[in-house]
């Protein structure tokens, strides 16, 4: 159970990490003309034109980072010793599992509205536009929180869960 603990950290800090990169770098998306080059993200000066399906993705992407870091300070809790037979132990377990699951779920759903809305605007015929490296990095951390939820599944069913006796004792 060692092991899980520490992948479902190291997974959980990877997908956390990649995610505030992605919310905070402007190259999701990159548009190419013949005589110029673009880069955009979620983060416009002017905030009047921002579609509301980039709000949309805002919003569930904040959501996904704070489930994540929710889930990773669960995950430090429950693996430290003090608290590691506690009663503690058990709800930081299920908490960290939960939050991981919302975590990828939140992500998700921010990285599916963006990429749906995206595809669906028409093309200019002089220009290219293509997804970039943020963007690709906001789907990796929807699949590392993913494995994050698998392996804190795992965890938690290998914890030490409270009995009767400890209660009454």
């Amino acid at each position: 159970m060692r092991p899980c603990s520490v992948l479902a950290l190291l997974s959980g800090s990877l997908a956390l990490a990649l995610l505030l990169v992605t919310l905070s770098t402007d190259y999701w998306i990159t548009s190419v003309s013949p005589k110029h080059q673009a880069h955009s993200g979620l983060w416009h000066p002017d905030e009047d034109s921002v579609k509301d399906f980039i709000q949309a993705t805002r919003v569930f992407a904040i959501l996904a980072a704070l489930a994540g870091l929710l889930s990773i300070s669960c995950l430090i809790l429950f693996i430290t010793p003090f608290l590691r037979n506690s009663s503690f132990s058990s709800l930081a377990s299920l908490v960290f599992c939960i939050t991981a699951f919302v975590a990828a779920l939140f992500c998700m759903v921010a990285m599916a509205v963006y990429t749906g809305e995206r595809w669906k605007e028409p093309d200019h015929p002089q220009i290219q536009t293509s997804f970039a490296w943020s963007f690709y990095m906001g789907w990796i951390s929807v699949f590392l929180f993913l494995i994050t939820g698998v392996l804190s599944l795992v965890v938690h069913w290998g914890a030490p869960h409270p009995s009767y006796e400890t209660f009454s004792a």
